[in-house]
């Protein structure tokens, strides 16, 4: 409720005639919505001006990757699953001239996960997949608003162990991942918010393809 509040302020106002007033509300709403659309356009050109130049070295190792024949696999839990799954769409097929690589999301099959949920537990999930497709030079992409779920860590440990490149998008500090020995990228947004963290990160996402691509 509390995030509720300070995300829609003007939805929680005493002032019963402001909550009446249908204009006085929409003038609210178009004032939130425009100091949040300067926030996170002020914060992903914060993110990018701070780690560009580590996202060109990241996208050129990822190229070197690529041109060995090494293969791309992303991660991540609830909103951040569905990102998982947009950056292996993006680099598997990019449309247009852009060129297709090879990609997989972690998070896409259901009975794998439920099965190694069910007869392991949650905290294995990737780490089990990258365990079984993994290869050295291979890529292992993690995403996470907070960078302490235990399953990214626990992935990110058996990457590192088939001498995977291992990749992480966190928000805040980094969280437990930038605990991680060993860990080749970490990009962090700096931010309490996880609405502005999951903005943020897909533009470092796609900033990482398109560089890529130019190292490419």
């Amino acid at each position: 409720m509390s995030e509720m509040r300070e995300l829609y302020p003007f939805l929680y106002s005493g002032d019963a005639d402001a909550k009446d007033d249908l204009e006085s509300v929409m003038e609210e709403v178009r004032r939130s919505t425009v100091e949040k659309a300067h926030e996170i356009v002020a914060l992903r050109q914060s993110v990018l001006a701070t780690e560009g130049p580590r996202l060109a070295d990241c996208a050129g190792r990822m190229a070197e990757v690529f041109r060995a024949g090494g293969r791309l696999f992303t991660f991540g839990n609830g909103g951040s699953s569905t990102d998982a799954q947009d950056v292996a769409a993006l680099f598997l097929n990019p449309g247009g001239e852009a060129r297709p690589l090879p990609a997989l999301a972690l998070t896409t099959d259901v009975a794998v996960m439920t099965a190694l949920s069910n007869d392991i537990g949650f905290e294995v999930v990737f780490a089990r997949q990258l365990g079984a497709f993994g290869r050295p030079g291979d890529v292992a992409l993690g995403l996470s608003t907070s960078g302490n779920s235990a399953n990214l860590i626990r992935a990110f440990e058996e990457a590192m162990r088939r001498g995977m490149l291992t990749i992480g998008l966190a928000g805040h500090t980094g969280g437990q991942m930038a605990e991680i020995e060993g860990l080749d990228h970490l990009f962090t947004v700096p931010s309490s918010s996880v609405h502005r963290v999951q903005e943020a990160q897909t533009t470092l996402y796609h900033a990482l393809w398109e560089l890529t691509q130019y190292a490419l």
